[in-house]
């Protein structure tokens, strides 16, 4: 039985051996999840049942398990380097056969699709036509690269204080060339139907009655009768503020511009200067906003935390692409290693529990990171050195007996 335990044992510390090879020769691999092998001691049948006299016939590789613990994450320049913090996996297409991986290295193909190095989809829900994000059954992820269409200014809103302490102009016709015959002006960008840009420059001028401005509108540095801020092309609109320097004109106004580019004509918006005031303090823009933008074309992009996908486009604008998706399991040591960083789902795993991450027992995600293995290579080392020790005390067993059957041998 000696050369029968001291086989066991050999092939026990070559497999032991190959294990941490293996681990060591992927230290440096993304998402690299390391491995140990368990050992259990093997016994031969007796007729009779056990007794105290029982010995051993040797030992046996039980399973070789992985260890999923949390590896440390490092920053990248590359955005769609993702790294899970916690539990979970990707969730990537093969054809339509599902595959899971820690290794998040992703880039885009020439498609629009995210994928791996090895051209496996990365999964997740997409978005509808209006950029919302569709909680269907997961998908690979494919960006919208076209540009995003203008989008005509609907709302304008801006709040000013008007000096208090300002008489009526020194000229009493309104001229929006002449300087005196107005108070204070401001201007804003507006934009129509084609996304063009329009400067609309709106003028203060008070009025006799304290508490009492006319407002008018050019568009452009075109003449007022282009611009109709709601009473009448040409018109001046009226603000009424009251004693404690309050605007009391209802709001909002709806105001229209006349256009003759090809666009939308005219313009349509409402005007709204909520929040305007008449204190006695020097003339300022204290808000100004719009709605409208011209066409953009995606410049780059963010993954949030929960793997919501973000484009940003060259007008500033900012839209939803996809989320990704992770799926984790009951049993993570049932997953069958497939190779290239992959696992595929088995029996003894249980099924794949998909979902956002930072919900329910998933990790969430940090882009323009990847997570490193978590083998630790000084243990592996050393552990290195003990299998060693193991594989040559377990042949010394064997030389051992060798020298025992030798001498029984040579009995005369």
């Amino acid at each position: 039985m000696g050369f029968q335990s001291g086989l066991s044992g050999l092939s026990v510390a070559s497999r032991n051996l190959d294990v941490i090879g293996n681990n060591v020769a992927n230290a440096s691999v993304v998402g690299f999840k390391g491995a140990t092998a368990q050992f259990s001691d093997v016994f031969s049948a007796s007729s009779n049942g056990g007794g105290g006299m029982q010995i051993g016939i040797g030992a046996k590789v039980q399973s070789v398990a992985q260890s999923f613990d949390q590896g440390n994450i490092t920053p990248t320049r590359n955005p769609l380097d993702l790294a899970i913090s916690g539990r979970g996996f990707f969730r990537l297409s093969d054809n339509g056969s599902t595959l899971y991986s820690r290794n998040g290295q992703f880039r885009l193909d020439n498609e629009g699709y995210i994928v791996n190095a090895s051209g496996l989809n990365l999964t997740g829900y997409g978005v509808d036509t209006n950029g919302n994000i569709v909680n269907a059954a997961p998908s690979p992820l494919k960006f919208n690269t076209s540009d995003i269409p203008p989008r005509p200014t609907s709302a304008f809103a801006t709040s000013v204080n008007l000096d208090s302490r300002e008489l009526e102009p020194s000229v009493a016709v309104f001229d929006q060339t002449d300087t005196r015959s107005f108070n204070f002006t401001t201007s804003g960008t507006t934009y129509d139907s084609l996304g063009n840009p329009h400067v609309m420059t709106m003028y203060f001028v008070r009025t006799a009655t304290p508490g009492l401005y006319d407002v008018y509108g050019t568009n452009d540095g075109g003449p007022t009768t282009d611009v109709d801020l709601g009473a009448g092309p040409g018109a001046a609109i009226q603000l009424t503020f009251d004693t404690t320097g309050q605007l009391t004109t209802a709001m909002p106004l709806n105001a229209s511009v006349t256009l003759a580019n090809g666009a939308i004509n005219p313009l349509n918006y409402t005007l709204d200067f909520t929040g305007s005031s008449n204190y006695g303090s020097v003339e300022s823009v204290t808000a100004m906003s719009q709605n409208g933008y011209t066409s953009g074309r995606l410049s780059g992009f963010d993954v949030s935390s929960v793997g919501v996908i973000v484009g940003r486009y060259t007008n500033g604008q900012s839209r939803d692409l996809g989320q990704v998706v992770l799926a984790d399991f009951v049993n993570t040591q049932g997953l069958q290693s497939k190779g290239d960083n992959l696992w595929q789902d088995t029996v003894d795993s249980g099924l794949p529990l998909v979902s956002t991450p930072g919900s329910g027992t998933i990790g969430n995600l940090q882009s323009g990171a990847v997570e490193d293995s978590n083998v630790e290579l000084t243990s592996e080392l050393v552990s290195m050195i003990t299998a060693q020790r193991v594989y040559q005390a377990n042949a010394q067993t064997i030389k051992t007996q060798d020298a025992i059957l030798q001498t029984i041998v040579n009995l005369r």
